[in-house]
């Protein structure tokens, strides 16, 4: 039989357990329609039954968090700031240190929780927010698949625990330039774009995303590809132009030739830099060629940082990007098994007083 709602204030001919004249059902039924359905529980009706599939209130679902915490690793420095997720704006000042040396899990976790706790001492971050990580290396199910300029024991550790115990909050793992993609996607210089994007951060190495049609094929890591017989970054990426003393125009040249390998096997139909050497454009902009539009990317250097906050918080795009890391990996029996980190716990709180010494505030929010 059907069930009806349990709230007080049932017709009198319920009550009365009389079925009464065709008339007086159909008046008493309009008279329970506009009985306001949410409005207290009270007693049943006699003889109607209130189970679990009494028709009951929905439950809104719960607000999506208003802001998140970014942070971007680096081979040479860790920033982090407060993202608004709605403009893609930073809530906060950004803070930088440099990059530990030798950059372990244990030194650069406990860098990037000394930045992270002086954003909760200044009041802008709050318990519980989320907080989203950019590192740079293939990112799997929490962990570091490789590590590109920070130290190799990142490979297989338990990146994403060994961060939410430091921070005391929820932490999503990202490769570092799908976070830059995530956050041009969003807010930037992809927004919008279809056909193939690709995105190159410049910097102490070289990162990647590659978006079709707005969806993002994580974790390829182009700067790693062979040129001119070597890893790609070792010649081009920022830090090595400084190493090889090449001037803008050569070194120009040389990443246009890189940027061709890559357009002969994705003909990308925009093609975004961002990175540290993103700022210096002006200088080096009509040395490069592509066949394809070049842009800088909307956010420069801060993309990283917008998009691990997007990720953190699994926002718009992001959101499909989590889905498929959440997926079990069919080789790992538990892929978000914490790792016992006890042991990491008493060496990483002897670094963190030169963390706090260390910490320095790059810029103010942009409100």
């Amino acid at each position: 039989m059907a069930h009806l709602p349990c709230y007080s204030g049932w017709p009198r001919w319920l009550s009365s357990g009389s079925c009464g004249s065709r008339s007086s059902r159909v008046a008493a039924a309009d008279e329970a329609e506009r009985h306001d359905a949410t409005g207290p529980s009270g007693t049943a009706a006699p003889g109607v039954s209130c189970d679990a599939m009494s028709p009951r209130p929905k439950r809104p679902a719960p607000a999506a968090p208003r802001t998140a915490i970014g942070i971007d690793v680096g081979g040479t420095g860790v920033k982090a700031a407060v993202v608004d997720l709605v403009t893609g704006g930073l809530a906060s000042p950004r803070l930088r240190i440099k990059t530990p040396q030798p950059a372990t899990p244990e030194a650069v976790i406990e860098a990037i929780g000394g930045i992270v706790d002086q954003l909760g001492a200044d009041g802008h971050a709050t318990p519980g927010m989320p907080a989203g990580a950019g590192l740079p290396g293939v990112v799997k199910a929490g962990r570091l698949m490789t590590a590109a300029n920070i130290d190799r024991s990142w490979i297989g550790a338990p990146a994403e625990a060994m961060l939410s115990a430091r921070l005391g909050r929820p932490v999503r793992l990202v490769n570092d330039a799908d976070a830059a993609g995530l956050a041009e996607a969003t807010f930037g210089a992809a927004k919008g774009v279809q056909g193939t994007v690709l995105l190159l951060t410049i910097g102490t190495g070289i990162g990647s995303a590659l978006f079709i049609d707005g969806h993002l094929l994580d974790s390829t890591e182009f700067g790693h590809v062979t040129y001119r017989g070597k890893d790609a970054e070792t010649l081009v990426s920022g830090a090595a132009r400084e190493r090889r003393g090449l001037g803008w125009k050569k070194w120009g040249g040389e990443f246009s030739e890189f940027m061709a390998l890559l357009e002969r096997w994705f003909w990308p139909d925009l093609i975004i830099l961002g990175g540290g050497v993103s700022k210096e454009y002006a200088k080096y902009s009509r040395f490069l060629t592509a066949r394809a539009p070049i842009v800088t990317a909307q956010y420069l250097n801060t993309s990283g940082i917008v998009g691990a906050a997007l990720a953190a918080a699994g926002v718009g795009i992001a959101a499909a990007v989590l889905a498929r890391e959440d997926a079990p990996d069919p080789g790992t029996a538990d892929p978000h098994r914490a790792d016992p980190i006890d042991g990491h716990a008493s060496r990483a709180a002897a670094q963190a007083a030169d963390v706090a010494a260390s910490l320095v505030i790059e810029d103010q929010p942009t409100l």
